[in-house]
């Protein structure tokens, strides 16, 4: 036993500048992730404003039952699985052929330039893009504008729900895409050049030259990439819905995060959005694990 923790103490003798780095980090994760799961309690204890934080009384499955049972739950549930199977459809896929669209360009100045410029999205606020969408698509807005000129009629695109998950999922394109190539390009430059080479003695074109040789170098990349969205799957971004609904959009804009926001927070029915919540989070646990099992058994790359 004693000959266990000698190691331990000498290696935190001699390192301790560096575990005292992951020392905040610990902290934030432990009071800010951790120890907020204990609220999760909550969902099956009837819980009153001014009262005890873990409830004033049990009430079993009583708030999964309601919810479950709900007609309003079940569209606000249907409405984020639609929207977030959209934005990973689209944004994921598209900063892997971004990224190798740059891996091809040999103009190191407009590589740069390209860079830059889908990276910029990224830095702004929520707050920001909201301003601007809704600035665009207004009735008055530059897209309007456009439409008129080619003999159209104006839309009120930000009224329509029909238009919400549209204009969602292209701006969630133009603000991640950019910034998602980071690190596909980072991959790509891990890939040895002499199996660029020996393709190319081999007759590989370009084409096959990505496919058999620059997609399998980034792929376990793409796979933990892939498991961390999927995880995430259900997790709709709730600032930019949030800014972006409204009463007229509810039917295809209203997601489990806003519909939270306002049973919890605006109707203090705490117990009853803290099960929809566990719910959410069993649902994204699931996906996550399912996501990893099926990657380490189909191309034997996951993330544990």
């Amino acid at each position: 036993m004693r000959a266990v923790r000698e190691p331990w103490r000498r290696t935190l003798r001699r390192d301790w500048q560096l575990y005292s780095l992951a020392l905040l980090p610990l902290v934030f994760l432990l009071v800010f992730r951790y120890v907020p799961m204990l609220g999760n309690v909550i969902a099956f204890r009837r819980f009153e404003p001014g009262g005890s934080i873990f409830g004033e009384a049990w009430v079993g499955l009583r708030y999964v039952t309601m919810f479950l049972g709900d007609p309003t739950f079940w569209q606000v549930f249907t409405n984020t699985f639609v929207i977030g199977a959209l934005t990973l459809l689209f944004c994921f896929p598209l900063p892997v052929v971004l990224a190798l669209l740059l891996n091809e360009v040999r103009t190191r100045y407009f590589q740069r330039f390209v860079q830059t410029v889908s990276y910029l999205p990224h830095f702004l606020s929520i707050v920001i893009v909201a301003g601007m969408l809704m600035q665009l698509l207004s009735v008055e807005g530059t897209v309007n504008q456009i439409v008129r000129a080619v003999g159209g009629e104006a839309i009120p695109f930000l009224q329509r729900p029909e238009w919400f998950r549209t204009v969602y999922v292209s701006s969630e394109v133009w603000q991640t895409v950019g910034w998602g190539t980071i690190l596909y390009l980072a991959a790509l430059t891990t890939i040895d050049e002499n199996l660029y080479e020996a393709a190319r003695i081999d007759g590989a074109n370009r084409w096959r030259q990505t496919w058999h040789v620059t997609l399998p170098g980034i792929r376990p990349t793409m796979v933990t990439l892939l498991i961390l969205n999927v995880g995430t799957f259900m997790a709709v971004g709730f600032e930019k819905v949030l800014l972006l609904y409204n009463p007229l959009t509810y039917p295809t804009a209203d997601v489990l995060s806003t519909y939270l926001y306002r049973v919890g927070l605006e109707s203090n029915n705490f117990s009853y959005a803290a099960a929809i919540g566990l719910f959410e989070a069993v649902i994204g646990l699931t996906l996550i694990l399912g996501a990893n099992a099926i990657s380490r058994r189909t191309v034997g790359a996951s993330l544990w």
